[in-house]
Order: structure tokens, then sequence, then C-alpha cells
């Protein structure tokens, strides 16, 4: 019951001190909107300034509206009498009552700026520029209110700072979380557990500690003590050493020895003022060590510091808890995807292959005119493509959950260079791009799954193809790489290039990069994921080289053996 009144009573301070903080950052700008709009009724007195009288009236009428709201809701003699604060009553009220005459502040002081620019009165402008951004500083400070049932409740300045608090807001928050830290600094308070076998110790130390605030509950032996501890949590032990039966040492060694137990904190206090008898408390997991007698200040500095790191630890504890529930919860919606994606692209996969191996047909049914022609080979390329994609898409889940095998033989690079050009060759020939293949003579065969190696060129090809501008130059290169004993590939273009900054997630799944030049975004789809891939479960590496205005490569390895 005292645990409960305890964080009621610290809930309704903090309440308190939160409305407090608000008066005052509400005050601010209102009372900078009261001062300019007098200085500029004074100033409005003189000849061919008579226009601005009235709408500065309204803005100086509006800002002692402000202000009485502000004294009539936040009143301090009205807070502190009630018991149980509304936080969200207040909150809406303030919201509600003073957003009509801050917007007509604002309103106002806006056409009074276009007036007085017309005029060309630039003090004017001055002032009442201090007076718009018054106001909306403070329809913002108003607009964020809602969070104050949230500060209220505990939650952190820096557990809001990203909410895209006003300024005023997060001030108000920040000296709030100030003076709760400055509290708890000064007092930690705790459930504590004080074991010593003489009856006048456990009184003596008991009455201290509640004097301090403490909740205390004694044990007149090491093996009660441990009972207890079993059937109820303390945030603190105080143990003396010399005891009968079960001294100290044992207690506290069978504490952290115990899963359950081992994070209590444990000050050791003895009559044995000896350097090696604390050493070997500490040695053991001894939070702290105090000799009898003990000063009653060093006593309350040294509760409050190990309630503290206990605390500290609680919270660690809960946040890797979190983490773990939330990493938890991330692979198993992981998991619900890659199935939902694997089992879409599969069932489309059948129907396409039925579009793709079907359209070639339909010229088997008579003779088609150009624009047929056409026509059915944009379809027949569309499909191809998509079917490609959605091949990647299986192939690049597949290697993911481990259940892609590769299918060895012996291949040549020159036979799996040219099987790829001639895949790409009617992309370059419709971009009037020049296709080159470099194949260096004499290089030895070697184990790969031939299907993968010519679709990992295939797409690296297509890939460059698409973002070289016509009349360009593509090139698939095969050489020896003899420092790896592997067969090098790079397929090259004379495209603008991709920055430096992108090579890290140029091979991420769905991953864009942006042109240097252009400054369009360039997405990379799963081709070059399936890429990296493919040539990691050969046992290869990938990567990319490029520079401005010279185009990039993609290099990557095969081993020979």
């Amino acid at each position: 019951m005292s645990d409960t009144i305890s964080a009621t009573e610290t809930q309704a301070n903090r309440a308190r001190a939160i409305l407090a903080q608000m008066r005052h950052e509400l005050r601010t700008p209102i009372n900078a909107i009261m001062g300019y709009s007098e200085l500029l009724l004074e100033d409005a007195a003189e000849p061919g300034r008579e226009k601005f009288v009235p709408d500065l009236r309204k803005i100086n009428d509006e800002g002692r509206r402000l202000l009485s709201l502000v004294n009539e809701i936040l009143d301090p003699a009205k807070i502190d009498s009630k018991a149980d604060l509304n936080l969200e009553a207040f909150a809406a009220d303030i919201h509600h009552r003073m957003r009509t005459p801050i917007n007509t502040v604002i309103g106002y002081s806006e056409l009074l700026l276009e007036d007085a620019q017309d005029l060309d009165q630039q003090d004017f402008v001055s002032d009442l520029g201090r007076i718009h951004e018054s106001g909306r500083r403070l329809l913002a400070m108003i607009d964020d209110v809602v969070n104050l049932p949230k500060i209220a409740a505990g939650q952190t300045y820096l557990e809001l700072r990203d909410a895209s608090l006003s300024g005023g807001i997060e001030e108000m928050m920040a000296t709030i979380r100030f003076l709760e830290e400055q509290q708890l600094l000064e007092a930690e308070r705790g459930s504590l557990l004080v074991v010593d076998d003489t009856e006048m110790n456990r009184d003596l130390l008991s009455r201290q500690l509640l004097r301090q605030g403490h909740t205390v509950a004694v044990a007149e032996n090491g093996r009660q003590a441990l009972e207890m501890m079993q059937a109820q949590r303390f945030d603190l032990v105080l143990l003396d050493i010399i005891m009968p039966e079960l001294n100290g040492y044992q207690v506290l060694q069978q504490l952290k020895t115990d899963p359950d137990l081992r994070h209590v904190p444990v000050i050791m206090i003895s009559s044995l003022d000896e350097v090696d008898s604390a050493v070997r408390c500490l040695e053991i997991g001894a939070e702290d060590y105090l000799p009898k007698p003990f000063n009653p200040v060093v006593l309350r500095a040294r509760i409050s510091a190990s309630l503290e790191k206990k605390r500290l630890r609680d919270r660690e504890q809960e946040l890797y808890e979190e983490v773990q529930r939330n990493y938890q919860q991330l692979r198993e919606l992981e998991k619900l995807r890659d199935s939902l994606t694997h089992m879409i692209v599969h069932d489309l996969r059948t129907p396409l292959t039925s579009i793709v191996t079907g359209l070639p047909t339909i010229e088997m049914l008579g003779e088609l005119n150009p624009g047929q022609k056409e026509m059915l080979d944009m379809g027949i390329t569309g499909g191809n493509t998509l079917l490609g994609m959605i091949n990647d898409l299986l192939d690049v889940s597949k290697m993911e959950s481990g259940t892609m095998k590769l299918d060895l033989s012996s291949v040549t690079a020159g036979a799996v260079v040219a099987a790829a050009a001639q895949q790409v060759a009617y992309l370059a020939k419709d971009k009037k791009l020049n296709l080159k293949t470099e194949v260096a003579p004499g290089l030895p065969s070697f184990l790969a799954d031939d299907d993968k190696l010519r679709r990992t060129l295939v797409n690296l090809l297509g890939n460059a193809i698409k973002f070289t501008p016509t009349a360009g130059t593509v090139t698939v290169a095969a050489r020896l790489r003899e420092e790896e004993n592997a067969i090098q590939f790079e397929i090259s273009d004379t495209g603008e290039g991709i920055p430096p900054e992108s090579f890290g997630k140029i091979f991420e799944k769905f991953g864009q990069v942006e042109g240097r030049k252009s400054g369009r975004r360039m997405s990379t789809g799963l081709g070059l994921t399936f890429c990296k891939m493919a040539v990691e479960a050969h046992g290869g590496r990938i990567w990319v080289e490029s520079e401005l205005g010279q185009g990039s490569s993609f290099l990557f390895t095969i081993p020979l053996s």
C-alpha cells in the first residue's frame, strides 16, 4: 500500500511541477505579444500610421486575454488544492480555450506585416515580426500539450525528443527531467533486508533505514535470509559477516550462484576492519563493504549508490528483454513475409510461363504485319523479363534460407561469356550500343553452376545496358586472376558511373542508387542481389569500381579450385 501511495504522490508532484513550468513557458511569448503591441500602439499615434491602430488593439486585447486564461487555468492555488490532478483535462482546456485567440494574433500580425511592408514601415515590420513569431511559438506549444500526460506518467525526455516538439515544450521537459534526476540522486528508496544475528544491531540499523524512507525487513541468521529472499523481492541486502551456522561469506556465495538472486546488490557490514575481509567480499560479488560502527551519512550514500546501480541494471535488463522480444517478432514477421513472397511468386510463375511459351505460337497462325510483330516481340520480351525477376526472387529466397544447391559441372569462361552476350544482344541492339566480349586465351575450365553463372553475367550485362547512354559501349571480359587462383569476370560500361557512397548498398534487395549527374534514382531490383549471392555461393567475391564520368565496372571472381 505504501508503494502505491508513494507512486501516486510522485506522479502528482511531477504533474504540479509540469504545470508550473508550463505556466512559466506560456507567459514568455504572451508577454512578448503584449509588450511589442503596446510599443507599436504608441508609435502608431504618429501621423500616417493611424490605420494600424485597430488591428494592433485587437492583438493587444487578445494578448491580455491569453494571459488571463493562463492565470486562470494554471492558477497555483487551484492546482495545489487538487489531490488528484487530471493532467489530460488541463491539457485539453489549455488547447481548446487558447487556440482561437492565438490564431487571432497570428492572423492580424500577418495582415499588418503585409501593410507595413507595402508602406515601407521597416520599424513596424521588425516588431510585428516578433509578435508573429511569438504567436507561432505559442501555437506550437499548446499543440504539444497532448504530451503532458506522457511526461507526468514518467516518459522521459529522451523518449519524446524525436516527436518534433516545440522549443518551449522541449525546454520544459529538459527542466523537469533535470529536477527529477536531482531528486533521484538525493534519495533512492527501496525494499531492504537487514541480516544480523544481534537483535540490537538489527533494531538500530532498521530504524535508521526507516527514517531514510526505505521499506525494511529483518533476518536473524543467514538461512532465514535465504528463505526470505526466495519468497519475496528485495532491492538491497545489508549482510553481517560474523554469524553462526551460515556466516556472511557463505550467504553471499549462495546468493551469487543463484540465477534468480545473483543480481540483488549486497552491502557487507562487519566489525572486522580489515582490508583482506573487504577484498574477499568484493571478490565474491558484494556491491560494497562497510565496517562497524558506520557513519549514517556514509551509509545513506552507499545505499543510494547501490540502489541507483540496481535501478540502472534493471532498466538495462528490461531494455534487453524488449530488444529480444522485438527481434523475435521481427524474425517471425520476416519468415511470414518470405513465406508469403515465395507463395505469391511461385503461383505467378506457372501462368507466366504459359504466357511466355504460348506467345511465340501466335506466329504459327499466320503472317503478322510489322506492327503486330513488334507488339508480339514486346510481349515476349516483357514476359521473359518478368519471369527472370520471379526466378531471381525465388533463388534469392532459397539462398537466404540455405536450400539453394549449386549444380556444379565443368565450364569454360568463353562459353559462359558467349552465351550471356548472345542473350542480351537484342537489348544492346535496341539502344544502338556496342557490345564487346574479351576473353583471355588459354583460360582453364573450372567447376561452376553453368545456369547461375550465366544468369549472373546476364543480370550484370542487362544492368550495364540499361544505364549506358545510346551509342555507348558495354564490355564483358574474362581473365585469370593469378593472385587468387580464380577466373575474374568484368562487366564495364561507358555510363555516368555509380557514386562511391552507393557501393555498399547496391547489392541490397530492392536497393536504389542515385546517378551522379542526372540525380535520378536507379533501381537495382533483385538482379544484383542474386548476383552477389550466386558468386558467394561459388566461394567468390563481387565488387564495384567506378570513376566520375568514366562509367562503372562490376567485377567478380570464381575460384578455380
